[in-house]
Order: C-alpha cells, then sequence, then structure tokens
C-alpha cells in the first residue's frame, strides 16, 4: 500500500461571514497564570484569528485547552493558562465559526470516508472489528514517517513484559522507526530489570516463571541504577546491554519519563514534577508527525491534550498528524476521544502482540 499525504484545504476567507468578520478581541493578561474573562480555548483543530481586517494568522504549535496569544509580532503563541503572563494578549470570545475574528477549521484534511446509513451492524469499535486494513495502512505511514516525519511512541510497561515484544521495539528503533519516547516510572524500570534479571515485575518475561524472590528484582534494579546515578551511566559503564532504554540512549533518541505518585524509586531521570513533565513532554510531542500510544492510558491522554491534529512544517506547509492508541480495552481507547482527541485511530489488541505484528510488516516487501 502506497502512503500519500493528504493535501491540506485551507479556509475561504472570502466567503460571506469570514470577509465581514471584525478582527478578533485580544484582552491583557493582569494576574499571572490566569485569563481573561470570556477567553478563548483552542482545540485540536487549526485554528485561525484575524490579528486585523483582512489579515488572519494560523496559531501554530497549538494543542487543545490553552489560550491564545497575540505577540508583538503578530504572530499567535499558545500558551497553557499557567504559563499566562502580566501583559499577555489573549483572544476572547467564544464563537468559532470566524464571526468574532476566530475560525476553528474542523474540516482541513479529507478524513476517511464514514456510514451514512441509519441502521448498520457492527457501527462500534469492538474486539470483533477487523484491523486488516490498520496494519496495511500503518505500514505505509511509518515507511513514509521515518525518512519525513517524526514519529512519538507512548509506551506503557506491558510493552516489556514480553521477550518478543521487548526485542522487536528494539529493532524498531534500530531501524528509525522512533524519533520520541515518552513513558512513565514503569516502562522504563520493567525493561531495565529485564536487563538485569530477564524479568518485568519477578516473572521471566519468556517463560512467565516466577523467579525465586523476584518482587526484589525491581526494586534491586532502582537501587542499582540509582547508585550510579543515571539510566545513561548504566548503560555507558557496561552493567545494561540490552532492551528498549538501552537502544533509545544508543541512538540518542530523545525521551521524557514523566513520574507518578505511586512509583517505586524513582529511577533518576524520572521527573517528578508535573508541570516540568509536562513541558518537557509538550517539546516532544509539538514536532510528531505520527503518535503511538501502548497500553498507556493516562500518558495516552496526556500526549492527546498535547497534539493537535495538525502539524506546520519549516516553511509553512500544513499537514495532518496521525494518532493511533492500542489497547486490549475497548474503554481505555475510546477514552481518548471522550477527552477530546477525537482524530484518534484505534487499534483494540495485545500490545505485545501489536509490537511484533508491526515489526514483521515493516520488513515485508512492497
Amino acid at each position: 500500500m502506497k502512503f500519500t499525504l493528504p493535501s491540506y484545504l485551507p479556509p475561504d476567507f472570502s466567503g460571506r461571514i469570514l470577509a465581514a468578520a471584525q478582527p478578533a478581541r485580544f484582552e491583557t493578561v493582569t494576574q499571572a497564570g490566569v485569563a481573561p474573562k470570556g477567553y478563548h480555548a483552542t482545540s485540536i483543530f487549526p485554528e485561525y484569528f484575524q490579528v486585523e481586517k483582512g489579515r488572519w494568522i494560523l496559531a501554530e504549535n497549538s494543542r487543545m485547552d490553552c489560550a491564545a496569544v497575540l505577540e508583538s509580532d503578530r504572530s499567535i503563541s499558545v500558551k497553557e493558562l499557567r504559563r499566562l503572563e502580566i501583559g499577555d494578549r489573549v483572544a476572547c470570545g467564544r464563537r468559532e465559526n470566524g464571526e468574532e475574528g476566530m475560525l476553528v477549521h474542523a474540516q482541513a484534511f479529507e478524513l476517511r470516508e464514514n456510514w451514512s446509513d441509519k441502521f448498520v451492524f457492527r457501527s462500534h469499535l469492538t474486539r470483533e472489528t477487523s484491523f486488516s486494513i490498520d496494519y496495511d495502512e500503518l505500514y505505509a505511514l511509518l515507511d513514509h514517517e521515518r525518512d519525513h516525519g517524526f514519529i512519538l511512541w507512548v509506551l506503557g510497561p506491558a510493552v516489556v513484559f514480553d521477550q518478543d515484544a521487548r526485542k522487536a521495539f528494539v529493532r524498531l528503533i534500530q531501524r528509525g522507526y522512533a524519533q520520541g519516547l515518552l513513558a512513565g516510572n514503569a516502562l522504563a524500570t520493567h525493561d531495565l530489570e529485564g536487563a538485569l534479571y530477564g524479568t518485568a515485575l519477578g516473572q521471566e518475561i519468556y517463560s512467565k516463571k516466577r523467579a525465586a524472590l523476584g518482587h526484589y528484582n525491581h526494586l534491586d534494579t532502582l537501587n542499582r541504577i540509582r547508585g550510579l546515578g543515571s539510566i545513561e551511566s548504566a548503560v555507558s559503564s557496561g552493567l545494561i546491554q540490552d532492551g528498549i532504554m538501552h537502544a533509545v540512549i544508543g541512538n540518542r533518541i530523545p525521551y521524557v519519563l514523566a513520574g507518578s505518585i505511586r512509583d517505586d524509586g524513582p529511577l533518576p531521570e524520572v521527573i517528578a514534577d508535573v508541570c516540568q513533565a509536562q513541558d518537557r513532554m509538550r517539546d516532544l510531542a509539538q514536532k510528531a508527525t505520527t503518535v503511538i500510544a501502548l497500553a498507556t492510558q493516562l500518558h495516552a491522554i496526556a500526549t492527546g491534550n498535547m497534539v493537535p491534529c495538525y502539524h506546520v512544517e519549516p516553511g509553512g506547509r500544513v499537514r495532518p498528524v496521525y494518532f493511533y492508541v492500542v489497547d486490549m480495552s475497548e474503554f481505555a481507547v475510546s477514552k481518548l476521544a471522550d477527552r477530546g482527541s477525537l482524530t484518534v485511530r484505534s487499534i483494540l489488541t495485545n500490545v505485545q502482540d501489536f509490537v511484533v505484528t508491526v515489526e514483521r510488516g515493516l520488513r515485508r516487501d512492497p
């Protein structure tokens, strides 16, 4: 299957409503971290702001649930409310069809054809849904993105609970199918545990047998890595000789490990400050042109909130951002859409099988 990047369909600003619209209203922030009354909240879609009559500006590097700020050079930046500073000029108004100088452009790309029948069978995603075409489209997309995009993976620890999946993901990294990684303490901890003891949470990652005193393995892993000061020191010293973190560090793939209240340890690189972790995650998320989230509901939702449905490339070309979420739980894959990431594509399967299948599929003959 050949991949073709969809064309961007810009708005027609000569239409009656947009041509008659007044410039957007911008109010000044008077209290740091607090938006003016009636502020406009951004969405996942491309949004245009008429900064002066006839001049509509696309907000770049956007994300949902943020404020649009008019900069001194008349560009639009998108800021989380907590990052607003006194003097920032924030777009205000709640009408999004252009009447108030703000346009949410929801039909920017040609979307997959949907059924329009009033009654159909199998209209909802379930475990019985077929995904053959989704895999073929994903292979074509990843082949394109490896050379022309930024593939961001969001991983839950289940990826390293299986020997074949762990090895397959390492091969994906080595072959250039990962440009960034977002995860938590657990993914890195159990990957490193696999490197040191061949287990994850004390269970052998191939045989699934319980190791003697295996419940100590992840704690001993954390203790040894913390003693060395960092994961990178453990890799450079030769203590860690395989696995995902070994491949990420060896191939200089940028990564963010965001902590949570339940973390053991945590590992030295884990960012415990939630706002700092969010900022670091967004640094990678705003580069992403394809995101694939595997068995990590909270990290998937967090990333989905940071990633719009479009990306502005150097030179100004606007292209879509592809977002896949993979889980064996129907609830988990639908949760992302419930949180506003309406363009997400879902695949219902065991993520260990998914990783192995994708890696094999990318080795197929064209």
